[in-house]
């Protein structure tokens, strides 16, 4: 029988998505402000638009990835509930500065996965891809999986499925999500952010600006973000050590940030070395019988 694998589910589904958190940024200076502080071009967003990113300390050391979504009247921001003990001051900081309003996102964010997703999309809300709504916006994450933002209450009749389901597919799809327990270890290349349209290396100066800059063009980044599959019994944590298997040995190798679980199957993202080797066998170090191997990327990894 073969294991189970984040799939999408046969219908257009539900799901709440109690594990994000939503920053809010109003006022004239928002896009303005942001711009000095993240690795994307805020200030070519418009309305309906949406972009990856990253926020840095000085060091160019991740405090948070994120997804911005641009509204009519504000910016929205899309990170882990664990970062912003630390990620939500270092981003106030100057704002005594700046006509800007920052603080919590007063509306729902669900998530809508399943075949026939794109159409129902359409008919329901007109949209073929990311675009605003009543009291808010979709986003279109990839093909028949879709965030939905927004203030009002939106009547949608549909089946509900595990939010753990969307986070097994977040992970499938390659897309990083930082958790408390990374920040500052990881600068932004490190999490396949210029893979994925988050960094802009041509928008001028930001936070942490320099050591983006030089990893690209001086070649000085050599992790990336790994797509893993295999088998484990112990609950996998973000933070949990991976070893690679060298002969008849076994050598630290990288950090665990997401993982999904399901019948002793476990999908996870994590940091390694840019030069793995597709054929390399990984375990988990707080369990030798676990297994692991590299699935293929879903876009292509550029530095």
């Amino acid at each position: 029988m073969s294991l189970p694998t984040p799939l999408l589910p046969a219908e257009p589904t539900l799901f709440s998505l109690t594990n994000l958190a939503i920053t809010r940024l109003g006022g004239p200076d928002r896009a303005k402000y942001l711009q000095g502080q993240v690795t994307c071009d805020v200030n070519a967003l418009q309305p309906g638009q949406s972009t990856l990113g990253g926020h840095c300390d000085p060091k160019g050391k991740l405090w948070s990835d994120f997804r911005l979504l641009c509204l009519e009247d504000s910016l929205l921001m899309l990170t882990k509930p664990s970062v912003l003990a630390r990620q939500l001051p270092e981003l106030k900081k100057f704002a005594i500065f700046a006509k800007v309003e920052i603080g919590e996102f007063q509306g729902s964010l669900t998530g809508l996965a399943g075949q026939g997703t794109d159409d129902w999309m359409a008919q329901h809300f007109a949209l073929t891809g990311t675009g605003l709504v009543e009291g808010g916006m979709a986003v279109r994450v990839e093909a028949d999986r879709w965030l939905l933002a927004s203030t009002s209450s939106l009547a949608l009749n549909l089946p509900v499925g595990d939010e753990g389901l969307w986070w097994g597919l977040e992970i499938k799809a390659g897309l990083p999500h930082l958790e408390a327990v990374h920040q500052g270890e990881y600068i932004p290349q490190m999490l396949n952010l210029q893979a994925l349209d988050g960094i802009s290396f041509n928008k001028g100066c930001y936070m942490g600006q320099e050591t983006v800059a030089r990893a690209k063009y001086r070649g000085a980044n050599n992790r990336a973000l790994f797509v893993l599959s295999g088998t484990a019994a112990t609950q996998v944590a973000s933070g949990d050590t991976l070893e690679i298997q060298l002969g008849d040995n076994w050598r630290r190798s990288g950090l665990v940030l997401n993982a999904w679980q399901q019948q002793g199957q476990v999908w996870l993202t994590a940091v390694l070395p840019k030069d793995t080797e597709a054929d390399a066998r990984f375990r988990l170090k707080l369990e030798e019988g676990s297994s692991l191997g590299l699935q293929p990327l879903p876009y292509a990894l550029i530095d």
